[in-house]
């Protein structure tokens, strides 16, 4: 039971109205983020170019960066990123913020959809609790800030696992009412939504979850409740008009290169370089998972305890299916496993309402301390040593926020100690909310380093003229300065090609350092003219390398033609 106090009185005026409270609690999380980071690379800044090329051009069955087609993901999160710039862009399609409104309530359905799965279970105190610590997770936080799919997929796998629980509860205790036919059908609309947005991963959560659980308790029978022949017609209603569409369109290249190309590279070995040993995601849970950390270390204990409980056993499954695949999948991301992360939630509120007495749980209570503390510190100096090492120095004031985020999350740990785990989970998360937006509103605008793209779109709208054809890139073409330069940005293969594209029509171009003798030579053996206008150095995040990119403007080479002999 949730101990009086002014943090618990706070927590449980949230957990009488959980869907308000939850809203402002991830709009003071997220939204510093979604509209003070610039453009990022890469995976965000190639969702939102195409996307804005699905607006221009009105053709929102294909999938296109630039010139080149782009067949990794269905269509969904395009869709979703098209309509809501459409809408809050005003006409304006060059903000990032717009293409992340989608991920924002995606994040955001989310943790709605985890409360309402945990009230399938638990009374609104727990459930509110184990949306609240959903929402707070550090990995949650980054994908719902960002203009990706995996806050949106989050969204569509906890709604057919809330269905998929319900069907279960019901088939193992005759006392439940049966499964609505509404529930059931929302439930495959999910899976028929996820499929959309990111192919195989939300029926494939579903799947093994059932699959699981059915060879643990010897009886699949449970699934009948589901209503899978209606569900799948409805499944298919959503998914094969674009898939018919995409196959004319593509000739069927499009399932060629997403799920024999992409999705099965990622399952034979480490994809661009994102390969990692198994254990990479418990190593990395301390800080993605932090602050719900705090809650951890028991919960499973708890899980381990009750797992003959029909809800415990279904949330042990679906946490331990999605983990043990992520950790044996080759490729390594750290929003692989965020899947797993409302069942976790759940259990961590199930623990917290639990009369459960657990073994050496002062040794639990204290392990748990520590992961969490370890996390507190970790997030605390990440804003002091991003700007020490990428600004030259942190302001004291950004240290000064950095240390009062950390000391409020820190006065989670007594709270904890006495039992109070509301008051416990509050100071963890207004310590999230100060420490979240000190990386993002304090920290980020001072790595100018980081941000070369920014930089060099400033450059480039300085240096530009009137007439100029679009701009040419060798050397530096991170997908986030295409998305501020433009469609029609022109993308060389070396400096030489660089040099034999601007040399038609003259312009702007602009060569990374590694590209400018090439670029120089070709020019000179064409007779064209070049003068350095600005010059820029920063760090490639995406390689790790340093950059130095040079703006050149170019004169067009006029060819003359001799008159013909006489």
């Amino acid at each position: 039971t949730v101990k009086p106090g002014p943090a618990a009185r706070a927590f449980d005026a949230a957990a009488k109205r959980p869907y308000a409270a939850l809203f402002v609690l991830c709009a003071l999380l997220w939204l510093p983020g979604l509209f003070s980071l610039p453009p990022l690379d890469r995976d965000e800044s190639r969702f939102a170019q195409s996307s804005k090329q699905m607006l221009e051009t009105g053709n929102f069955v294909d999938i296109r960066f630039g010139f080149v087609p782009r067949y990794k993901k269905p269509v969904g999160i395009y869709w979703l990123q098209a309509a809501s710039t459409a809408v809050a862009g005003l006409g304006d399609r060059s903000h990032i913020w717009t293409y992340r409104l989608p991920s924002f309530l995606g994040g955001f359905a989310a943790a709605w959809l985890t409360f309402w799965l945990a009230r399938a279970v638990a009374p609104p105190p727990a459930a509110f609790a184990a949306s609240a610590l959903l929402a707070g997770t550090l990995l949650l936080s980054a994908e719902a800030t960002i203009a990706t799919t995996d806050a949106v997929l989050l969204a569509t796998v906890v709604a057919a696992q809330a269905m998929l629980l319900r069907a279960y509860l019901a088939a193992r205790n005759s006392g439940r009412p049966k499964l609505p036919w509404a529930i059931a059908l929302a439930g495959w609309a999910a899976i028929g939504i996820g499929i959309l947005v990111k192919g195989p991963v939300t029926p494939g959560v579903c799947i093994l979850t059932a699959l699981v659980l059915s060879l643990w308790d010897r009886n699949g029978a449970w699934l009948r409740a589901t209503r899978p022949v209606a569900g799948l017609a409805v499944l298919l209603a959503i998914v094969l008009p674009w898939l018919i569409a995409i196959w004319i369109q593509t000739h069927g290249n499009f399932f060629t290169q997403s799920l024999g190309g992409d999705f099965a590279s990622k399952l034979a070995g480490g994809q661009e370089s994102h390969g990692a040993l198994p254990g990479y995601y418990l190593v990395l849970a301390s800080v993605a998972l932090w602050p719900a950390t705090l809650f951890l270390i028991p919960a499973i204990a708890f899980a381990a305890i009750r797992r003959d409980a029909p809800a415990v056993r279904f949330l042990i499954v679906w946490a331990a299916s999605v983990w043990v695949v992520a950790e044996i999948v080759p490729t390594k991301l750290p929003h692989y496993v965020l899947p797993a992360y409302p069942a976790l939630a759940a259990l961590m509120a199930l623990w917290a309402v639990s009369e459960v007495p657990l073994k050496r749980e002062g040794l639990l209570r204290f392990a748990a301390i520590v992961q969490y503390g370890l996390g507190v510190l970790a997030i605390a100096a990440a804003p002091i040593a991003a700007t020490t090492i990428y600004a030259g120095h942190a302001p004291i004031w950004l240290i000064a926020v950095s240390v009062l985020g950390g000391v409020i999350g820190l006065l989670a740990i007594p709270c904890f100690f006495r039992r109070d785990e509301g008051g416990a989970i509050v100071f963890a998360l207004a310590g999230a909310a100060v420490l979240y937006a000190t990386l993002t509103l304090g920290g980020a605008p001072l790595l100018q380093q980081l941000w070369v793209s920014p930089r060099a779109s400033a450059l480039v709208a300085k240096d530009a003229r009137a007439g100029d054809p679009p701009v040419v890139l060798a050397g530096y073409e991170e997908p986030s300065l295409v998305f501020l330069l433009g469609t029609n940005t022109r993308l060389a293969v070396d400096g030489s090609a660089a040099a034999d594209a601007v040399a038609d029509a003259g312009g702007l171009a602009l060569i990374e350092r590694h590209e400018r003798t090439a670029f120089i030579d070709r020019l000179a053996e064409m007779g064209a003219q070049a003068a350095k206008v600005d010059t820029l150095s920063g760090l490639n995040y995406s390689r790790g390398k340093p950059v130095t990119i040079d703006v050149y403007r170019v004169a067009a080479v006029h060819q003359v033609i001799a008159p013909p002999a006489e």
